[in-house]
């Protein structure tokens, strides 16, 4: 009979869970629509600057930053779990590194602006590197998880050294897109970049449908395949996913961290493990996470405006290191 009442209990939770957050998402939309240099109400746009402003800078902005939040955030709860590491995270582990560095050699070498589809499988190609590497010394046991975490974090150092030396040996025009890049911002997607989004949200409609398999792979690989799940065959999928998404989200923002990180571990942590409820919920908070994130990089100067991976940086990081010594890692 407890058992059954907590049960209901962490039911309701998910529940009030998944109501809170689409409340929060709508809200921080209509407001994300709302601020900037122009104040305006987006249900009501006072003449032809206004609709401009709203239609073709506003919305798609606001698309693609749920987009990217919602995926980002669902690659880091399976990350986690496929890795078998509360820390692990695309941002943290150099996944998103090893995207941004195929795009920064992609704007080195070529001397035109590639279109979103390139940009998008040249960055899906280097985080399918980055995770192919990192999976595979996950499933070697000389390698424990604190040294998998470190590994990735040696593999963002070695990107970023690459970026640096791009930066050395580019003109003016090239510094100012690998900075777009590298500092992450959704200030200049518009509606032909959010053509990406026709793989990106399949590919995360799928993963977030994969949570009764993880929650089954948890158990162990041996008690999986008994229970019927062809686990190599999955783990590849989830791998091959998470580095489109990966790869998509560089492509539309450059890199934007700590919240694959984040966001999973604290809904963990707040509401349960179960990852049939987790995975889409964390999509709902990614989300939201940085479109509030975008908010904030608007209107926190007066005159400028912040690039959003400063902002998840810097909400993000305190967060990480309470992480670390919860967690004690040594």
């Amino acid at each position: 009979m407890h058992l059954e009442r907590t049960l209901q209990q962490r039911q309701w939770k998910w529940k009030v869970s998944f109501w809170l957050v689409a409340i929060l998402l709508v809200i921080c939309g209509l407001l994300s629509l709302s601020v900037g240099e122009i104040w305006m109400l987006p249900w009501m746009p006072q003449g032809e600057l206004e609709k401009q402003l709203l239609w073709q800078l506003r919305m798609p902005r606001l698309i693609a930053a749920m987009a990217i939040g919602a995926a980002l955030a669902a690659s880091g709860a399976v990350l986690q779990v496929l890795l078998g590491n509360p820390l692990a995270e695309p941002g943290v582990l150099g996944i998103s590194g090893g995207a941004s560095l195929a795009l920064v050699i992609l704007l080195f070498l070529l001397p035109w602006v590639p279109g979103p589809w390139l940009t998008m499988l040249v960055a899906m190609g280097g985080a399918l590197v980055f995770t192919f590497l990192l999976v595979s010394l996950a499933r070697m046991r000389r390698v424990s998880t604190t040294r998998l975490l470190l590994i990735g974090v040696a593999l963002g150092i070695l990107s970023g050294a690459v970026v640096t030396w791009a930066f050395y040996f580019s003109d003016d025009l090239s510094q100012r897109q690998l900075m777009y890049w590298l500092m992450g911002s959704v200030g200049g997607v518009s509606w032909s970049h959010l053509s990406v989004l026709l793989i990106l949200f399949p590919a995360l409609v799928w993963l977030c449908t994969r949570g009764k398999q993880l929650d089954v792979l948890m158990l162990g690989d041996i008690h999986a395949r008994q229970l019927g799940l062809d686990v190599p065959a999955l783990r590849w999928r989830l791998i091959l996913v998470i580095a489109l998404l990966v790869g998509a989200s560089v492509a539309l923002a450059g890199v934007i961290g700590f919240i694959g990180l984040v966001i999973p571990h604290l809904l963990r942590l707040a509401l349960g493990a179960e990852n049939r409820f987790l995975l889409p919920l964390s999509a709902g908070f990614g989300a939201l996470l940085l479109a509030v994130a975008d908010v904030l990089a608007r209107v926190a100067l007066p005159t400028a405006e912040l690039p959003v991976g400063v902002v998840t940086t810097t909400l993000g990081a305190p967060v990480f290191i309470w992480m670390l010594l919860r967690s004690q890692v040594e």
